[in-house]
This record gives structure tokens, sequence and C-alpha cells, in this order.
């Protein structure tokens, strides 16, 4: 049986072979056939993730939680020193200094990564700005929204602060950031579905000790991590409850 590994639309695409040198480190260390399945949307992948065709998935917090609650799947590890964390942005010519400066009528470049995007808004409301009198303009990545700023499409723009990072230094030179989360206790997490019980404890095990391996230290340089930490029970619950009461 192939088991099929997919990885949150929302990771940096300067990482993309990172994650393929990963589905071939992880074959090996399983013994079994892994498919690396890579989408472009988000609802692209839910739907499939609700089919049963995905069976561990680097994901977003948001999805993290309809993943555990909703379809039994299990969290294994998280990456070390790497929390998910919402920027919003603006031109750097731009006269609007902070927040506070915006008004209403503004557009707003966005993406479908629920997180962030909600973390966009509950930053915004020190402006008294919300869903009532902003426009929205969503788009597929948070390159597209740095081009919509950079072509004056939109007038600030929510980032994955590690997709703002990942821009090139030409573009962000262009752009200021105006405020960004410091939250810390949210990040994507690697998660198992119930196909993968048998393998769950022989991953967590080879995961947490990557950094100890010579080969294991290329995979992780290769994909821009640290090292992984094991996440326990309760240390899920908490990010979930979290990201559904800011959600919600």
């Amino acid at each position: 049986m192939t088991l099929n590994l997919s990885v949150s639309p929302d990771f940096p695409p300067s990482h993309l072979s990172g994650w393929f040198i990963f589905n071939t480190w992880l074959q090996r260390q399983l013994g079994a056939g892994v498919h690396l399945e890579l989408y472009d949307s988000f609802e692209a992948q839910r739907e499939d993730i609700r089919s049963g065709k995905i069976d561990l998935i680097y994901a977003n917090p948001y999805d993290a939680s309809m993943l555990v609650r909703e379809l039994g799947f299990k969290v294994l590890v998280r990456p070390r020193n790497l929390s998910d964390e919402t920027l919003i942005a603006t031109l750097a010519s731009d006269p609007r200094e902070t927040v506070e400066d915006l008004e209403s009528g503004i557009t707003v470049a966005t993406t479908a990564d629920p997180d962030v995007h909600t973390m966009g808004m509950i930053m915004l409301e020190s402006a008294d700005l919300d869903g009532s009198n902003v426009t929205f303009l969503e788009l597929d990545s948070y390159v597209l929204v740095a081009k919509a700023l950079l072509n004056g499409n939109a007038d600030v723009g929510f980032f994955l602060q590690a997709g703002f990072d990942e821009l090139s230094e030409l573009i962000r030179k262009q752009m200021k950031p105006l405020v960004n989360s410091q939250i810390s206790v949210v990040h994507h997490t690697l998660v198992a579905g119930p196909r993968m019980e048998q393998h769950i404890p022989l991953l967590v095990e080879r995961l947490t000790n990557m950094e100890h391996d010579p080969k294991g230290q290329d995979v992780l340089k290769s994909m821009g991590l640290d090292g992984w930490d094991q996440m326990h029970e309760e240390q899920t619950e908490f990010m979930i409850d979290l990201i559904d009461t800011l959600i919600d």
C-alpha cells in the first residue's frame, strides 16, 4: 500500500525540492512507498483530505483542527523554532506607518489561509476595520499578495510571516510591515491519518532524531528546518482550542 504525503499550500516555494527529498527519506525510514501530492489551493487539498486520500500532511493550524477533531488524525511533531505569525504590510512608499493609520474603504489582499486571514482581521480591529468596511482581494499565494500591493491593486496585504520572509529581497524592500502578531504557540504540524497508525511510533522516533544523523541534517536543511519537536496531546489541544476561538 502506497501512503500519500501532502504539504499545506502555504509552504515556501523555495523549499519545494526539500519536500521531495524528505519524501525519499521518509520511504527509507518506513520501508513503505510514499507519494508526495502537492496542491495549488487549500480547497482542493481539503477536498482530498475529506475523501481519505491523504495519510500524512504538514498542516497549517486551521487544518490541524479539522484533521484531529473531525477526521481522527494525530499530530506527531512540529518544526522547532518556527511559529506561525501573521504580518500586515503595505508599500514602502505609503505614508501610513501603523495599522491605526488605515481607514475604511481600503482593499486587503489575502489568501485562503484561514488562520492568517483571521489573525490579520483581529489586528485591523484597532483601526475600527472589519468585513463591513474593507474590500477583500483573495489570492492563491503570498507572492500574488505582494504583487497586488506592488501593482496598486491593494492597500495592505496579509502574510504568513514565513511567507513574507521568503519573498526576494527586491520585493521585500518595496514593502513595509505595519504590524505582526506575536502569539508563538501557533504553528504548522506534521499530522498522521488512521492508515499511518502502525508507523507512528517509529516515525516520531526517526523525526525527532533527524538532527543527530548527518543525512537527516541534510534533509532538514533542504526544508529550511532546524529539527522536529514531538507534540503531546495537551499541546495539540491547546493550539486547536486557540485557533477555534480565534476563528469563531
